[in-house]
């Protein structure tokens, strides 16, 4: 197997040094009012070597929350946090784009998507419970969301990110609209395909023009059923969806596919794999996403499967993966005790290899 997940990799003016992405990753440890932390710093610095970082996702207003002590970046002392992250991350020589969000029905808020309650649960003040009854969100309403993810890709900006990733995958605000599975609507954003993808291009066009070319990705999830989400015929949606952001200048298309019998992510198992399809649709950067290792990630990229590889969980427990690929160095084990909410510990204090 070549080294091909050490080489560079060049979309729009951004090179990266190795095609190694750490996954957005929710951790649950920004202050009572979406500000993150000075230790959120510290954890994103210590991945910089990572060809490209995403950080957790990120609310773009007040009601856009659906989890305790998720970071926001709408309002001026969240972009001052995140301006320490981005200058430390670059002080690495790092490169960062933040994940953008609207939770939308999985959530305690009464403003929602969809008028179907998703069969999940909420991390709130009292603990993990079950989401609410959402209303459906009047027609007149939609383009203030639309104008909420502009304001935050503004802030984005101007807190020193290289970019943003909007947020299109496992079961929140974007999804909704898209699958059939949460879409009851008959007006014009449901119904049929193109009313279902209108809302997520209307998102995608607000933040390019904040933006401009190549700095702009998105995530989806075709099969994934996370947070109560099915869609009747994934393939066909995603199919015309890539199709329509070709006419959209995104630096990536970030398509979350688990690999087969991968637990960590449910996805609807009577459907095949999406991303082939979508690979020869979408003429742009594919990064992918589902329980990839480092053999399995070569492999995906050497047969032009994908361009980038996107790793989660050993991203949490190896701040130095790119180093212990390198070597085949074994890896920490990560503690899922501490992977939401808490401190420095499961968080700052992994090891690097030469601390063992």
């Amino acid at each position: 197997m070549t080294n091909i997940l050490f080489t560079p990799y060049t979309f729009g003016d951004l090179t990266l040094p190795n095609r190694m992405v750490m996954a957005p990753m929710t951790r649950n440890r920004a202050d009572e009012n979406g500000v993150p932390k000075p230790m959120t710093a510290t954890y994103y610095a210590q991945r910089a070597t990572a060809g490209l970082l995403i950080t957790e996702a990120t609310q773009v207003s007040e009601k856009a929350s659906g989890y305790m002590f998720t970071p926001g970046v709408y309002t001026e002392d969240q972009g001052r946090g995140w301006q320490a992250v981005t200058d430390a991350v670059h002080d690495k020589g790092g490169r960062i784009f933040n994940q953008v969000w609207h939770t939308g029905r999985v959530s305690h808020p009464s403003l929602q998507p969809g008028a179907i309650q998703a069969d999940t649960m909420v991390f709130t003040p009292n603990g993990f419970e079950p989401a609410t009854q959402p209303r459906v969100l009047a027609i007149d309403e939609i383009p203030a969301i639309v104008s909420q993810f502009a304001h935050a890709a503004k802030t984005a900006k101007s807190a020193g990110f290289d970019g943003v990733e909007v947020h299109g995958a496992n079961g929140y605000l974007i999804e909704q609209f898209l699958k059939d599975g949460a879409n009851q609507r008959t007006d014009a954003y449901g119904g049929d395909i193109p009313s279902r993808m209108r809302f997520a291009l209307e998102v995608l066009q607000a933040v390019v023009a904040v933006w401009g070319q190549d700095r702009v990705g998105f995530r989806i999830s075709p099969r994934g059923i996370f947070n109560d989400m099915y869609d009747s015929d994934p393939t066909t949606l995603y199919s015309q969806l890539s199709a329509a952001l070709n006419d959209l200048p995104l630096a990536y298309l970030h398509i979350v596919e688990p690999l087969p019998g991968h637990p960590s992510f449910a996805s609807q198992e009577d459907v095949p794999p999406v991303g082939p399809t979508l690979r020869k649709i979408y003429k742009g950067t594919i990064i992918i996403n589902g329980g990839y290792g480092k053999e399995t990630g070569e492999e995906a990229i050497a047969e032009n499967a994908v361009d980038l590889v996107a790793f989660g969980v050993p991203y949490i427990a190896n701040p130095d993966l790119v180093e212990r690929f390198r070597r085949n160095a074994p890896l920490n084990e990560p503690d899922q005790d501490t992977f939401y909410g808490g401190g420095e510990k499961g968080y700052t204090d992994y090891p690097f290899m030469d601390e063992h």
